[in-house]
């Protein structure tokens, strides 16, 4: 696992702390930041949600981004992502938040640009953990979300805020990315 791109490009990144950790793989990295570029984004402020190992946040620090929170709930991945943002130097342009991604999403941070959610592929609450970034004050119109998921899990196009605009999937791993829409889903909303 290493930084594709940008300022700390090669930079080799400490693994995961234990098999329960699944850093998105660096060719699937590399087409979510492709595609990101594509679609213009260019964020500044960026919000890593199940950070892991802090791969993706780290890419988006070398890419260009000025600031990065990492939100993890288990403390030897906390311990990785800041071994990791040392290594990379990127420790002054990051905080590193030891809580669960729940706990988090209730705070009153000014929003950013993009949000990266890669959260366990069994996880039962990526469908409302999704709706509740949509409806966070954590985004905002033309913030962009980006989650990884398993093909075998089926996303809405659209929840509440949020419009799907691409969805990408490589073998096992799939990403898809939505934006923030100013006007909301004729939809029910997800429990």
């Amino acid at each position: 696992m290493r930084v594709i791109a940008g300022e700390a490009k090669g930079f080799r990144l400490k693994g995961p702390p234990s098999t329960g950790t699944r850093p998105m793989a660096d060719k699937i990295k590399g087409a979510l930041f492709s595609m990101l570029g594509s679609l213009g984004v260019e964020p500044d402020r960026v919000l890593d949600l199940y950070a892991g190992t802090g791969n993706i946040g780290i890419e988006a620090l070398s890419r260009g981004a000025s600031w990065a929170d990492f939100v993890e709930q288990n403390a030897a991945a906390c311990a990785v992502i800041r071994t990791n943002l040392t290594h990379t130097r990127f420790d002054r342009s990051a905080r590193v938040h030891h809580l669960p991604v729940a706990a988090y999403l209730s705070r009153v941070e000014p929003p950013y640009d993009l949000v990266v959610m890669d959260p366990p592929y069994a996880d039962p609450e990526i469908l409302p953990t999704l709706e509740r970034v949509g409806r966070s004050a954590l985004v905002q119109s033309g913030s962009v979300v980006a989650i990884g998921h398993s093909p075998r899990i089926q996303l809405p196009e659209r929840t509440g805020l949020l419009e799907r605009i691409r969805e990408r999937c490589h073998g096992d791993s799939c990403f898809s990315v939505y934006e923030v829409s100013t006007t909301e889903a004729d939809e029910p909303a997800i429990p």
